[in-house]
């Protein structure tokens, strides 16, 4: 790696750090500057701005989300499971959540649609290789994977990012999900648990206080 590359990723591993401890909005260009010791020159030589900034860091945090997809890909699991896993990997680390939060500002829209194509481009290769392991086992019946893919992950997205859905809403998915795939009626039903697990004695102690 080259001297320039190195240093550029110092400055991109700095602005994650600073984002997810005191938040995007309240983290500015000259804080970075500060924790990074550099000339203000130097962080303009590596970015425009620290929107542009924003953005590469995002950039990084989906690079590790595939990653962790990737791992699920080539894991033992059962197919069916192995998609789940691999959707379940794209979503960011709890810290993680005011970074993404500053990509639905206004004025970060057009970043925000950037974004989402990026991570969706990335993963279509890596679920479509899932479902044709499942259709030459017989698991799934159906054409035209990748458009399917494409199809499960925007239904994912507009359902359970925000976690505002309800039980009807996982049933629908579910039955969307073995539709779209061609998959026996229930067979992925293990879904609600992930998405929705039973409280444990501890949960329901918990929420009495």
């Amino acid at each position: 790696m080259r001297k320039g590359e190195r240093r550029k990723l110092e400055l991109l591993d700095i602005a994650y750090k600073m984002f997810v401890s005191k938040g995007y909005e309240n983290t500015s260009v000259d804080d970075i500057i500060a924790e990074a010791g550099i000339a203000k020159g130097t962080y303009y030589y590596y970015f425009e701005s620290k929107e542009q900034t924003l953005e590469e860091v995002i950039g990084m945090m989906i690079d590790k989300e595939i990653e962790a997809a990737t791992s699920v890909l080539e894991s033992p699991i059962p197919i069916p499971q192995k998609i789940i896993g691999i959707i379940a990997s794209l979503r960011p680390a709890p810290e993680e959540h005011s970074i993404e939060g500053a990509l639905m500002q206004p004025e970060n829209i057009i970043m925000h649609q950037k974004v989402k194509q990026r991570l969706v481009e990335k993963v279509i290769p890596l679920l479509s290789k899932v479902v044709e392991e499942g259709v030459e086992q017989g698991i799934f019946s159906c054409d035209n994977i990748p458009e399917r893919v494409k199809m499960m992950l925007v239904l994912s997205n507009e359902i359970f990012d925000e976690d505002n859905f309800t039980d009807k809403d996982i049933d629908v998915f579910i039955d969307i999900m073995e539709k779209l795939l061609g998959a026996a009626a229930n067979s992925m039903g293990f879904i609600r648990q992930l998405i929705n697990p039973p409280k444990t004695p501890a949960d329901k102690k918990g929420k009495k206080k």
